[in-house]
């Protein structure tokens, strides 16, 4: 009776995951899914509390499983409380958490079980230990990048891509002797290092500009390091939810690299994002045309229409919540105000939506990309706030640009525009942005949320 009640619950628990994934692909119901997700999760930990092994292990059992709560509530509680601009470093460590949970599961059950393990477990263990042990290393990586602790650029040198398929071929290889043999015990630790290793050498050499689309395919991989480990314990529930999180992450990823015009292969061993440094001279007559915050109120006020596109300049600054100001200032003048969204914009796939559904931008003023672009030719101004490579009109003319061929949001079509910026620094890409040196475009200096309060002040006619 109790494991019918646990496989009810369970089919329960992946049902709620199924909905939320399918809630969570539409902003409107993104809320919804989240809930309906947490149910997911609750319901799961619930049957798993109710399974025999841990029942007939009377207190000991739970003993250690509440020692593991308060752990992990202990380093979990600070994750949560970290800022929305944050979310892209949170996702990170969650994917390094899970991922070394797994390749810490599956380390344990092989040496507990190495004299039974039959070829086909074997095979979802060393799976799941290589993708786990090479996926946390890699997300804590990722971390360090997009917390900047580590340099954003891509870290190369000669050589680099057959140093990095070699270490993979031979952790491979030892994970095949293992499934043949699994008694060679000596080789399972030298896998762990091997993938451990990999983890890192995988990501030096990508840079910022592409975090997005690693943020995602490393989802994927602590997802099929998850189902691998449903195999290990023949638990169906992990099987469907590590599908689930392996399948959403490979094809989010697809997506964001179609929405850069790129490749797998080129994500990963491609080093895009090494800075390029302008021949000689070659900036002297290119001259950026500023404006003070008075000069822009005007402008705005005298629209009809304005497109905002944010970036992760908006992001760093926090300043989602004086976008909404100015959002409220300029629709009650009549202004009629759109936010245009490029997939990739921020460092992780839907950086911008989550940090403008927490200021409360009505969903329906935010535009796709395809969208954004058919009304652009037709907006008086388009305010760009920290966005950099996504508004590069170099990437639909310039076949010596490592961004050539990415879609961007075609800002430069606007009858005007105006950029806010603390410099005219390269972004990610580390290439300059044609945009800002167009005779249209005016360069409102300075922080983000800064200038967009002086904005509203300057709107709301508070000069003082």
């Amino acid at each position: 009776m109790n494991e019918n009640l646990i496989l009810i619950v369970y089919l329960a628990s992946a049902g709620c995951f199924i909905l939320a994934l399918k809630w969570l692909s539409s902003v409107p119901t993104a809320r919804r899914g989240v809930i309906i997700g947490i149910v997911g999760m609750l319901l799961a930990v619930g049957g798993t509390l109710l399974k025999s092994e841990v029942v007939e292990g009377g207190f000991a059992s739970y003993q250690w499983i509440l020692v593991a709560f308060v752990i992990g509530s202990i380093i979990g509680v600070p994750m949560a409380l970290m800022p929305m601009t944050a979310v892209p470093q949170r996702t990170a460590l969650s994917h390094s958490f899970g991922a070394l949970a797994a390749a810490l599961v599956g380390t344990a059950e092989y040496y507990l079980q190495t004299s039974d393990l039959s070829h086909f477990v074997m095979a979802a263990l060393g799976i799941e230990v290589l993708l786990g042990f090479l996926t946390f290393t890699a997300s804590l990586m990722a971390f360090g990048k997009l917390q900047e602790i580590l340099p954003t650029r891509p870290i190369t040198y000669r050589g680099q891509n057959v140093v990095n398929i070699s270490l993979l071929a031979v952790a491979v290889a030892l994970v095949i002797a293992l499934i043949v043999s699994p008694g060679q015990t000596y080789l399972f630790p030298i896998v762990m290092v091997l993938s451990l290793v990999f983890g890192v050498l995988l990501i030096i050499p990508i840079g910022g500009a592409d975090m997005p689309t690693v943020i995602s395919l490393l989802n994927s991989y602590a997802g099929l390091s998850a189902a691998a480990m449903g195999f290990v314990l023949d638990n169906r529930l992990l099987i469907i939810a590590g599908a689930l999180d392996g399948s959403s992450g490979f094809i989010l990823s697809i997506i964001m690299c179609r929405a850069m015009n790129r490749s797998f292969t080129n994500v990963l061993f491609g080093a895009f994002g090494q800075l390029q440094v302008s021949p000689a001279g070659a900036a002297v007559d290119r001259l950026a045309h500023s404006a003070t915050a008075e000069e822009a109120a005007a402008l705005l006020e005298s629209a009809n229409s304005v497109m905002i596109v944010p970036g992760y300049g908006m992001a760093v600054a926090q300043a989602q919540h004086s976008v909404r100001d100015l959002f409220d200032v300029l629709t009650k003048r009549g202004v009629e105000v759109t936010f245009a969204i490029h997939p990739v914009a921020g460092r992780m796939p839907g950086h911008m939506n989550v940090l403008l559904a927490e200021a409360d931008i009505p969903y329906d003023k935010l535009l796709e990309m395809e969208e954004a672009n058919a009304e652009l030719p037709q907006t008086d101004v388009a305010l760009v706030i920290g966005a950099n490579d996504v508004t590069n009109p170099a990437a639909r003319h310039d076949t010596n640009s490592p961004i050539y061929g990415m879609p961007i949001l075609d800002v430069d079509k606007a009858q005007t525009v105006m950029v806010i910026k603390r410099s005219l620094n390269p972004g990610f890409a580390g290439i300059e942005n044609e945009l800002y040196f167009m005779d249209k475009t005016l360069m409102l200096f300075g922080d983000a949320k800064t200038f967009t309060r002086e904005l509203v002040k300057e709107l709301l006619g508070d000069r003082a």
